[in-house]
């Protein structure tokens, strides 16, 4: 008899399969990443690192046939060694980077990882604030790092882009050790150029190095089929990402940076060029233990997809499905952060839009089939469980094929279900609203089941 556990994930398949994923940062795997990451790798220790070597230079059948020395603490890696050369290989092509650390288990990790190999406890990093549209490992306070090191926040402009002009001021008063561009909830093109010439002021005015560093979660896929800039290519030492999101990867983090390349064992100097052996020794030993080698095989799959010129293709409708639903949305009577969008995220002030807040029409969408996350905003204060807005964005319905027409139905969709909340005012009395709501939910998931989840 089977486990009750798949049971469960049987029902999942049906929700996946039956409703449509608006959540900007998840998305569907292909078959192929889904059997690398059950496979028999998840047997294996693999503490340490494979040699770097013939990276980058060699091709992908030699990396996948050599056998060299490494730097790992078990027996048995010739196998686990050659995946996770390819997915550093893969990595370094997909982002022009000179070194890729493939074995964060998150972007939270890679994130740690980072500060750790730069930072002494009590260094000022500056990063976008949490209100603002950034990550809770950007300075959140009930994080681990918030309580090691000294987060200054910069904040957003009215329009919803970066106000580069605080961010300068702060910059230059603080003289941080690290600033940091990076979001969960933005939906502007940050201008990476820009950032760069104000570290410069900030290295000319304190003497000393100031690290760079971008956190793509959101955008990697975008930034590898070269959609959106790369901040590797203005001046960023280190790019930090999850391997999900827009890349479509399994779930992990990777780390990918400038400078030289080198054996981990030896404690190099703390400078900028020494970066990339920084980070290694930070993730091992620094911050994790042994690497998931199933997990990066899957992501040595997905990298290799999305080094596929189609990914390319996806990537771009990707944003052409964004600014259609941005659009349609705003026809609909929706207002929206920021005005619209240029990458894959939207951010609906449904407060301002409709009179009630974020968690109402979070819990109301569900109802239907259409999933999306309650979401603070910047003018937002204390409001983490009564958000006034919803951030939604086009990754996943793209990989399942859903175009600028059904972008349209989808906003037609999300603007009933807002008349619903409306009348109905809180979550208790959409129970009110059953028929109206499930006739809604009948329709999503007839468009749903013409547009299948590849793996299921």
């Amino acid at each position: 008899m089977k486990d009750l556990v798949f049971s469960l994930i049987d029902k999942e398949k049906v929700r996946q399969s039956e409703g449509l994923e608006l959540i900007p940062s998840e998305n569907y795997v292909s078959k192929e990443v889904l059997e690398a990451m059950g496979s028999v790798l998840t047997n294996k220790y693999s503490e340490g690192y494979p040699s770097f070597e013939g990276i980058p230079g060699w091709s992908e059948d030699k990396i996948a046939t050599e056998i060299l020395p490494n730097y790992r603490y078990y027996g048995g890696q010739d196998n686990v060694d050659r995946i996770e050369r390819l997915a550093i290989d893969r990595a370094c092509r997909l982002f022009h980077a000179d070194h890729a650390n493939v074995q964060p288990h998150s972007g939270a990790q890679a994130n740690n990882a980072v500060y750790f190999a730069w930072l002494e406890p009590g260094d000022t990093v500056l990063g976008m604030s949490l209100p603002a549209g950034g990550h809770l490992t950007h300075g959140a306070p009930v994080t681990q790092s918030a309580h090691t090191y000294h987060f200054v926040g910069y904040g957003v402009t009215d329009d919803g882009n970066i106000d580069y002009d605080d961010l300068e001021a702060k910059a230059l008063e603080h003289e941080p050790k690290l600033i940091l561009v990076g979001y969960s909830a933005f939906m502007k093109i940050p201008d990476f150029a820009r950032v760069a010439k104000i570290r410069d002021k900030v290295v000319e005015k304190s003497g000393h190095e100031v690290l760079l560093v971008a956190d793509m979660a959101h955008v990697a896929g975008l930034i590898a089929a070269g959609v959106h800039p790369n901040p590797l290519n203005f001046g960023f030492d280190v790019m930090t990402t999850t391997t999900h999101k827009t890349l479509r990867g399994p779930r992990g983090g990777l780390i990918l940076s400038k400078g030289n390349v080198a054996s981990p064992l030896k404690k190099p100097e703390k400078n900028l060029a020494n970066i990339p052996i920084l980070i290694d020794r930070a993730v091992f030993p620094g911050t994790q233990g042994g690497p998931l080698e199933h997990v990066i095989a899957a992501k040595a799959v997905a990298f290799g997809e999305a080094l596929k010129p189609e990914f390319k293709t996806y990537a771009e409708n990707i944003i052409k499905n964004a600014k259609a639903l941005a659009e349609a949305l705003q026809k609909d009577g929706f207002i929206l952060q920021g005005g619209g969008t240029d990458n894959h995220l939207i951010l609906i002030d449904v407060q301002k839009s409709f009179g009630f807040d974020g968690k109402l029409y979070e819990k109301a969408l569900d109802k239907v089939g259409l999933t999306l996350n309650a979401n603070s905003l910047p003018h937002d204060k204390g409001a983490a469980f009564r958000p006034s807005g919803v951030r939604l964005g086009t990754p996943a319905i793209t990989t399942r094929g859903l175009g600028v027409e059904e972008m349209r139905q989808l906003s037609h969709w999300m603007k009933l279900v807002a008349d619903i909340c409306k009348k109905a005012g809180s979550e208790e009395t959409l129970s009110d609203y059953k028929a109206e709501l499930s006739q809604i939910h009948t329709e999503v998931k007839t468009l749903a089941q013409n547009f299948p989840v590849p793996t299921i």
